[in-house]
């Protein structure tokens, strides 16, 4: 009998893994916790090291075959994932909010957009380009694919991250590796599953860490490219990793995004939008809005209609049909905003929320502060729940300079009722998307990335299937 009773109770989970087209047992298994309750909701398998290089060998062999089929041949695979993936949107949902704590008409969205993305993707092809012509003969541009790509995710919207990632992957010939987060890992597992019953085996396959192996797959000399979605810090890590084989790599990475608010604006109409902008999934959005500059002239009215919609807010289980916030993913995050409230109440005025909640689970209320210097954490640093900080400006150069003033560049937005001229604002900011009079509206067919540290390369999009390929250039003579 096995001295590690978590061993044996692995092989015969139905949350294992994916390895060369098995159903894999892990080395040891991993506790995954409901946030809404603090207790354990279900247990999966966890990879050792052996495991995840035997994940990278299985998508190494499946390469070449799975790289010589057509685009339609992929194609027809992938759209055969999607539409099954279509009809269980309700079970993977369901799932989604036991796990990650968001309200289930919000995990019913994500499945739908993940849907419309694998969708998207399912139609798009890089056909091959000419770039010049002669009677000297012709250049032309092919894309290629890269070969075994790992594609890491993050815990606040997993199905979502991995539908950016594995169809450009896949689609363009290359084979993958994927990690989810390891308190998020139960829907990309099931995924997983869903994919191995269509896919030739090795070339998608699902491993679960405890944080403790991303190292094993941003290393290895057979990963061609990493895929990265997660903080900036750990982004840094990644990209310093992947230095050695000079990998290719995809990060997108947090965000500070500030919304302006001009002084045209109706703040009454507008202040629900910015605060659903703010505190979406608990605000555990990497394009969450994170800071509100409002004209002094407009300062007031603004930080009371946001107060007053915040506390009108339920809080709860995110299973519960009355709830409209769930709880934050994880203990880690949960007492990291504990901390900016605490910083919040030494340095502003909180005028809504501001305490955790007392019950099981990770919950806080939806908080509003205002009257918080510019060196005030919940102002530089990146939140990632639902604390929105509310600032007072006179001069609309001096709030773009405001906004411009963070290493982050990820999202921002602009309302106010002369488009034209917050359009001019918009353009002004430092970031890879900004609204105008809306905030995350993000078609699947268009790129999305970050800039500064917010981010290398794009996803989504025709741009983001190019992310997983080599451009080729064949110079032909007569």
């Amino acid at each position: 009998m096995s001295a590690n009773p978590k061993v044996v109770e692995a092989a015969t989970h139905k949350f294992d893994m994916v390895i060369n087209g098995k159903l894999t047992p892990g080395a040891a298994t991993l506790d995954v916790i409901n946030p809404a309750t603090g207790k354990v909701l279900m247990t999966c398998a966890r990879a050792n090291q052996a495991q995840v290089e035997e994940a990278i060998a299985a998508a190494k062999a499946a390469f070449p075959a799975w790289s010589k089929k057509t685009w339609d041949e992929r194609r027809q695979l992938l759209t055969k994932i999607v539409d099954v993936f279509a009809t269980r949107i309700d079970e993977f949902a369901k799932l989604s909010t036991q796990e990650s704590g968001k309200p289930l008409p919000l995990a019913i969205r994500e499945m739908k957009g993940a849907v419309a993305s694998l969708r998207n993707y399912a139609q798009l092809d890089l056909p091959v380009e000419t770039l010049k012509a002669s009677e000297a003969g012709r250049i032309i541009k092919v894309r290629a694919p890269l070969g075994v790509v790992a594609a890491i995710t993050a815990w606040n919207y997993p199905i979502t991250l991995l539908v950016n990632k594995m169809p450009p992957a896949l689609l363009a010939g290359n084979t993958i590796v994927v990690k989810p987060a390891p308190t998020t890992p139960l829907t990309t597992l099931l995924f997983g599953v869903l994919c191995n019953e269509i896919l030739p085996p090795g070339v998608m396959n699902v491993v679960v860490d405890n944080n403790d192996l991303g190292h094993v797959l941003t290393q290895h000399p057979d990963v061609a490219k990493v895929a990265f979605t997660g903080s900036t810090a750990t982004g840094k890590k990644v990209m310093a990793s992947a230095a050695d084989t000079v990998k290719r790599v995809t990060l997108e990475l947090g965000g500070n995004d500030p919304a302006i608010v001009m002084q045209d604006a109706d703040v009454e109409r507008i202040a629900p939008k910015i605060l659903q902008g703010a505190l979406v999934n608990a605000g555990q959005v990497c394009l969450a809005i994170k800071r509100v500059y409002v004209h002094e002239s407009q300062y007031d009215l603004m930080c009371d209609e946001l107060a007053k919609l915040a506390k009108q807010i339920v809080v709860g289980d995110g299973l519960d049909k009355t709830t409209q916030m769930g709880p934050l993913q994880n203990k880690m995050q949960f007492e990291k905003v504990k901390e900016f409230l605490e910083d919040a109440k030494a340095n502003g005025k909180i005028i809504a929320g501001g305490n955790a909640i007392q019950r099981d689970g990770y919950f806080i209320e939806p908080t509003v502060v205002r009257d918080l210097p510019d060196h005030a954490r919940l102002v530089r640093e990146e939140q990632f729940g639902p604390i929105i900080p509310v600032l007072k400006y006179t001069d609309i150069n001096d709030a773009i300079k405001r906004a411009n003033d963070t290493s982050y560049g990820l999202g921002a937005t602009v309302w106010g009722k002369n488009v034209e001229r917050a359009s001019e604002v918009a353009m002004q900011l430092e970031a890879g998307t900004i609204w105008v009079n809306k905030h995350l509206d993000l078609p699947p067919e268009v790129p999305f990335g970050g800039a500064k540290q917010s981010g290398l390369g794009v996803e989504k999009g025709l741009k983001g299937l190019e992310e997983f390929t080599q451009a080729r250039i064949i110079n032909i003579g007569v």
